[in-house]
């Protein structure tokens, strides 16, 4: 008895192996973007820190001048 094309492109999908790589990439590079962006968010405070410290010292600049 012959498969019809999708019933044999599913068998042909559930036997390979191949993809196991790519998604595996995939993850990876899922777990680098949130470490990522929670680093960029830990960051943020920092910033605005030294955002602050510049303004001030620009403005105390020319406020003298």
């Amino acid at each position: 008895m012959r498969l019809s094309a999708v019933q044999q492109l599913v068998r042909d999908f559930v036997c390979e192996e191949s993809g196991q790589d790519a998604i595996e990439y995939a993850l990876i590079l899922a777990f680098i973007s949130l470490a990522g962006a929670a680093m960029f968010l830990g960051m943020s405070g920092s910033a605005n820190t030294l955002w602050s410290a510049a303004n001030s010292n620009l403005a105390a600049g020319n406020a003298g001048s």
